[in-house]
């Protein structure tokens, strides 16, 4: 394994981190604007390595599972956005014992020996609830065994001023006191109006035809309007209730249509053909969002370099953790003090006699 090469830097430093499961640099983008410094990152994916690569000058190492903890440089902050992936369930432990055959298992390896001050982890909303909260607490018992005070929450994008509703579980396990979520300043987002680019640049209109606006939208406790829906052969319409037929299969979210008056809905990874239909009721058109505003709507900045694949870009951030909560993250990492302890570098735990290289 090699370090990834780094360019010194002149301005102190909050503190330095490594970027595990990196994808295109959400964490990173955040926590360098409190000063923190990145000295590793780490990600599987080809394209999301030369996306990183373009942005940040350097390609993260690829397959973590070949990492070894002793080669790390000297870092304070553990950074990643794991993979949810089904932990053993012949464990009875609901620890560490339990994260064998998973990737959240090489997270455990560099904490045992490591031992950073701050471990900073996200997930999609669900795995709170993933296997009946068990993958959950696999993950929380784990962080506890090796002596981290750990804390969780679900967050939203849209109270961190994107207008964009979508929610994200942080786990943050501190060896010094506890992260206090309650700390976090929240600031609710101006509508999605706010964040488009002129319609003069865009190309992509729907013709009256090929959709239906909805006579009495709602605006729903999300902060999203759901006005419409583009207009698709259903697979049936039989036994669908009167008033209801946006509700049919080919109606699903892929082919919503939200008003620009209130939020948009969760990017999502699997949309690659940038399938992001928005309404504006004052000019009455339907348009698609550009890749350019997906990226505005999770906190990334204007300059930033985007894959040269159009649908890759649009996998990618829709598969990237909002900037704008990072960022806070990392400011309430160095205003709560939680740097300031000192750990001893051990092994600790049931790690204590594995080989790991």
């Amino acid at each position: 394994m090699k370090k990834n090469d780094k360019p010194k830097k002149n301005k102190e430093v909050s503190g330095r981190f490594i970027d595990l499961f990196c994808g295109i640099g959400g964490f990173r983008l955040g926590f360098e604007k409190n000063n923190f410094e990145c000295v590793f990152s780490s990600d599987f994916n080809k394209n999301c390595q030369d996306t990183y690569l373009e942005n940040f000058g350097e390609r993260p190492f690829g397959d973590i599972t070949q990492i070894d903890p002793n080669e790390l440089p000297e870092f304070e902050v553990l950074t990643g956005g794991f993979p949810c992936q089904p932990f053993s369930i012949s464990g009875k432990k609901l620890g560490f014992e339990d994260t064998r055959g998973t990737l959240f298992f090489d997270i455990c390896r560099i904490l045992s020996i490591r031992r950073p001050k701050v471990v900073v982890l996200e997930n999609v909303q669900h795995f709170v609830k993933h296997d009946k909260g068990r993958s959950l607490k696999v993950v929380l018992t784990s962080l506890q065994e090796f002596g981290y005070n750990v804390n969780y929450r679900v967050l939203n994008l849209s109270n961190f001023g994107l207008p964009q509703s979508r929610e994200r579980v942080f786990i943050i396990g501190t060896l010094n006191g506890w992260f206090d979520f309650d700390k976090i300043k929240n600031i609710k987002s101006e509508p999605l109006e706010s964040f488009l680019d002129n319609d003069d640049e865009t190309d992509v209109f729907l013709e009256p035809n090929e959709y239906t606006i909805l006579d009495h939208p709602k605006k729903q406790p999300s902060g999203l309007i759901f006005c419409g829906y583009r207009n698709k052969n259903r697979f049936t319409t039989k036994g669908i209730r009167p008033g209801t037929d946006h509700l049919s299969r080919v109606h699903r979210q892929p082919n919503r249509i939200y008003s620009i008056k209130g939020y948009h809905p969760t990017l999502p990874s699997q949309e690659t053909s940038g399938r992001f239909f928005i309404y504006n009721p004052d000019k009455k058109y339907v348009r698609k969002l550009k890749i350019t505003e997906c990226y505005r709507l999770m906190g990334f900045p204007e300059n930033y370099i985007k894959n040269k694949s159009l649908g890759e870009s649009y996998r990618q951030i829709g598969n990237s953790v909002g900037v704008n909560i990072t960022t806070e993250i990392s400011r309430q990492i160095i205003e709560q003090g939680l740097l300031s302890y000192e750990p001893q570098r051990e092994i600790i735990g049931d790690l204590r006699n594995l080989n790991f290289v």
